[in-house]
């Protein structure tokens, strides 16, 4: 199972890595490139480079928050269910 984690940790590694790079190419050099380049035909228009990491970082809070109130809701339910019951 070793194996099995190292190699999906090297392609989380690579793909994290290439999606930097690939932001930080389209983010920082291409404003500075002819827009008639070819180059421009590789990368969305600059404006979603703020619109996707601000929908991935909605998303991303989203599911922390229902994950944290889900985790919450089965604890006290939990806790709810080993109490014993006073008359």
């Amino acid at each position: 199972m070793e194996l099995g984690d190292k190699a999906a940790g090297c392609l989380l590694l690579l793909f994290s890595t290439t999606l930097f790079a690939y932001y930080t190419f389209w983010v920082i050099i291409t404003p500075f490139v002819d827009s008639d380049h070819f180059v421009h035909s590789y990368f969305p228009a600059r404006e979603y480079a703020i619109i996707i990491p601000g929908i991935a970082l909605v998303a991303l809070v989203s599911f922390v928050l229902v994950f944290v109130g889900f985790v919450m809701v089965r604890s006290s339910q939990a806790k709810a269910k080993s109490k014993p019951k006073t008359n």
